[in-house]
């Protein structure tokens, strides 16, 4: 059994990991250089053969503890039928949402369409130590709905009046979503993953009246899917502050991951019956090194009694140094 999923699962205080979300990406020169022969980023996700590699590349470089298979949370979006750009510097477009079209997606055909994905983390699997953990994702489905309909306005606000305008039934939408999203999780487990990630990126800009409806049941739904199928599971509530709490009771995930705004010290005492995992801020790699192994000795100290799982509050940055990313492993294993 891997590290990771031997701490989500059996909850073994001895056991510690280590791993970075989006540690296959930008920073690495590697990675650049095949992004550069490869202009379209779906249809590198779709690339079976370069997924794999991608995925590989920090763990060839670093001997991380779990890979993450190289995709993105837009691929269901994109397998449910909405055309997916990615526009340099400005971040993903997608095109018009069209409801009735949404609403008649089948099983077989999404399923196919995301069939790469699936022969990516076959063939990552065959590759990977076997000690070592292939961690699958999916974007929760309040934030797949942030892009679906193109609500952002911002990083830090949401155009809500245009959510209400569209006067549609987003319950109804949500739970299309995680219909979809259970039986993109089983594929991804089915071909070799064996811990899957739930990425709610934008649920810290959910309005209070909505977060039980939008974030907390959508998760909790997820979840309560992965229990049942006995996949071990990590939630990101990214933003939602010390809702976390209320979140950790309600979706009861066997994991969850704390964003940079979250006190590691106020999670260690209202987070119960859950792994920790991260918190570090990412902007923390681009500071001295000094600053960067004493932010880091914070999270060690405070969870070094508790299973925890050294990661990030957010993923790596492409201004990140990979040699940073050296040292801060090194340094987590040695402490």
């Amino acid at each position: 059994m891997s590290t990771l999923k031997k701490i989500l699962v059996d909850k073994d205080k001895s056991c510690k990991s280590v791993w970075f979300m989006r540690q296959a990406g930008r920073y690495l020169p590697e990675f650049r250089k095949i992004r550069s022969e490869n202009k379209n980023f779906i249809k590198l996700c779709l690339n079976s053969e370069l997924s794999s590699e991608i995925t590989l590349q920090p763990i060839k470089r670093f001997n991380l503890d779990s890979a993450i298979i190289f995709s993105d949370i837009l691929m269901t979006p994109y397998a449910l039928g909405q055309e997916v750009e990615f526009i340099k510097d400005q971040g993903p477009e997608l095109s018009e949402f069209n409801l009735e079209r949404f609403l008649d997606n089948n099983e077989t055909e999404f399923s196919k369409k995301l069939n790469p994905i699936y022969k990516s983390i076959e063939k990552t699997r065959k590759k990977l130590h076997k000690n070592k953990s292939l961690i699958a994702f999916i974007g929760a489905p309040w934030t797949l709905l942030v892009y679906m309909l193109n609500l952002k306005k911002n990083k830090n606000e949401l155009d809500l009046d245009k959510l209400n305008k569209k006067n549609i039934n987003i319950i109804k939408i949500l739970d299309k979503l995680i219909k979809f999203l259970s039986i993109h999780i089983k594929n991804q487990i089915s071909a070799g993953a064996d811990t899957v990630q739930i990425f709610d990126s934008w649920a810290g800009l959910i309005p209070n009246k909505d977060i039980k409806n939008y974030c907390f049941i959508t998760n909790a739904k997820l979840v309560e899917f992965c229990k049942k199928e006995k996949i071990p599971n990590i939630c990101f509530p990214k933003g939602i502050k010390e809702k976390y709490k209320d979140f950790n009771e309600t979706v009861k995930p066997d994991g969850i991951n704390l964003d940079y705004e979250i006190d590691p010290l106020w999670a260690k005492n209202n987070l119960r019956n859950v792994v920790i995992q991260g918190g570090l801020d990412p902007k923390v790699l681009l500071k001295s090194e000094d600053e960067m192994l004493k932010g880091a000795t914070k999270y060690i100290e405070v969870f070094k009694d508790i299973p925890y799982i050294f990661n990030l509050g957010h993923g790596l940055l492409p201004e990140t140094d990979p040699d940073r990313v050296d040292k801060l492993i090194e340094y987590y294993r040695n402490y």
